[in-house]
């Protein structure tokens, strides 16, 4: 059995995080075709990059992680200064080399084991091109590189330093269109293959939603899960809502799933329920009129991948490309780029359970035929084996 070589800054059941999850689901998926390792850190805490894990080597469901010690934890304070410069101005080559070994995970002996085990794997697949170990290892296996950049437009993407994560891969898995456009139209690597894979959505064999609402006394509601800070715009959704709720004093009401890392107003239609589980957030979304997302920065966001799956549409912030071509591509969902938009499509969509209908099994259908982890899996297969063969049959984003 050929054997590939997952690459990125954290990994583990303790780790949170949206590109650590995907590594584990496709490392894991993978292992029916291919022997899987993966190397990464003994860190679970990005902030710091602290060693955590104990051992050096793990086999986690037919997994084999291979973990390195940080040699340097990040020192915020220097790291912050160095941001503080670079959004102000270019940063020199110098100033650059030391904001990636600050932003870390700084793990030399891991680019060492890539240096002397690379002819062991078929490919290495690189994740999360922001961190120091993507962008020191790749070139040092640029010919068997496969890269999921996982990225978005923002500001970090300008630095010089990420030139080769972007030129010199073999070839390239992307999660949307939108996030191939930003890459090519930045690095104007249109010559690198690619294909377009993502996340594979999967759904509890039973949701209910009237289990969740009897279970947390709601009944007329929508729905926001996920992180609850200024980064996900979350506050400008506070505002929107009860300046709503100001103009339409009607019985719906806000419900939050996931942890706050912001002040959430006291309102009785803002119903912040924390962490909950799988079931219930399923249930929840389930049981809501639609799922609202107000992030502006998104790579492909699965919890919108989950309303659809569930027959739910969503309203979503128009400045993400990613979650505007989600609605765009499906018509599933609406987006909005102002309080008056948010309060149009809210109420367009509320008043018409018609049109929630219709809305929702676009998105169904959307997520069928394209976020199914055998159709995702079968694309990164694909990649590997054009890195053993240089053959890459039919049409880049098929």
């Amino acid at each position: 059995m050929k054997k590939i070589c997952f690459v990125i800054q954290r990994y583990g059941t303790e780790v949170n995080g949206g590109a650590e999850t995907l590594c584990k689901q496709l490392a894991e998926r993978m292992t029916d075709r291919y022997e899987v390792h993966v190397l990464t850190t003994k860190a679970i805490d990005y902030m710091t990059w602290k060693d955590e894990y104990k051992a050096d080597e793990e086999d986690i469901n037919g997994v084999k992680v291979r973990r390195f010690s940080v040699k340097k934890c990040r020192n915020i304070r220097i790291f912050n200064a160095i941001n503080w410069v670079f959004l102000h101005r270019m940063l020199s080559p110098v100033l650059e080399n030391r904001w990636i070994t600050e932003q870390g995970p700084y793990v030399p002996e891991l680019l060492d084991y890539i240096r002397d085990h690379k002819d062991d794997y078929e490919a290495f697949i690189f994740m999360t091109y922001l961190y120091y170990p993507i962008v020191k290892g790749i070139s040092i296996v640029p010919e068997k590189s496969i890269v999921l950049p996982l990225a978005h437009d923002e500001p970090f993407l300008r630095m010089r330093i990420f030139d080769d994560v972007f030129n010199l891969p073999k070839a390239f898995l992307f999660e949307t269109d939108e996030e191939r456009d930003l890459v090519r139209r930045k690095y104007n690597n249109y010559h690198i293959p690619y294909r377009l894979g993502g996340a594979g959505v999967e759904v509890p064999d039973r949701v209910c939603g009237e289990d969740f609402k009897k279970k947390y006394g709601l009944d007329n509601y929508i729905i926001y899960a996920g992180r609850i800070d200024e980064g996900k715009n979350c506050k400008e959704l506070f505002d929107f809502f009860l300046k709503y709720k100001k103009d339409h004093p009607d019985d719906i009401k806000l419900v939050l799933i996931g942890k706050p890392v912001i002040e959430i107003p006291n309102h009785p239609d803002i119903v912040p329920l924390g962490f909950v589980s799988e079931q219930d957030k399923f249930d929840g979304m389930a049981g809501s009129k639609f799922l609202v997302l107000p992030s502006k920065f998104e790579s492909l966001s699965i919890v919108v991948l989950e309303a659809f799956s569930l027959g739910k549409p969503v309203l979503v912030n128009g400045e993400c490309e990613v979650l505007k071509g989600h609605c765009d591509k499906c018509g599933g969902g609406f987006y909005y780029t102002n309080y008056y938009g948010f309060e149009s499509k809210s109420l367009q969509l509320l008043r018409n359970p018609e049109l929630r209908d219709e809305m929702g099994e676009k998105g169904r259908k959307y997520v069928n035929t394209r976020f199914r982890w055998n159709i995702i899996c079968g694309k990164l297969a694909e990649l590997i084996e054009y890195v053993d063969t240089d053959v890459l049959n039919g049409d880049e984003d098929q």
